[in-house]
């Protein structure tokens, strides 16, 4: 449990980064071997829909190896993953996906589908849900309230 604290907190620090840039509070962090890769929401910034947290992990990953498979891989995500990041996690095989808050509105993991659990899929990443929950649902709830204030 301390190694994913440990992860958890590294994908907050980018969480936090995001939301300095302007960005939705999300970060990730992909762990393979001793290679780490941290990443935050950055779709403003970069006028890029596809720009998640997850996914901008997951590519410097597979650019870094030179694969787009990363077996034995964990994904630390400071909100559940929404149905886009959970194909890019089914497709690029990670084994572990470990993540903080629900999202009620988009989750694919465990809210609103159950993606990365289906059986119909050819594969399931072990799934580790609520670690340390209350700081990643509070700095997305500290950015919209802040957000609903601007005029």
């Amino acid at each position: 449990m301390k190694k994913h604290e440990h992860f958890m907190q590294q994908a907050l620090k980018a969480a936090h980064q995001a939301a300095r840039l302007g960005e939705v509070p999300v970060g990730a962090v992909l762990v393979l071997d001793d290679r780490v890769f941290v990443a935050h929401n950055a779709p403003i910034s970069s006028h890029d829909a596809s720009a998640h947290a997850e996914i901008r992990a997951i590519r410097s990953a597979c650019q870094a190896i030179g694969n787009y498979r990363l077996p034995g891989s964990t994904l630390y995500v400071t909100l559940e993953p929404c149905c886009m990041c959970a194909g890019a996690i089914v497709h690029a095989r990670i084994d572990h996906v470990v993540y903080g808050a629900e999202d009620p509105k988009t989750g694919a993991v465990h809210s609103l589908y159950a993606l990365l659990s289906d059986p119909r899929l050819n594969h399931r990443p072990k799934l580790t849900r609520g670690i340390l929950t209350e700081p990643c649902a509070e700095v997305l709830r500290n950015f919209f309230r802040q957000r609903r204030k601007r005029p």
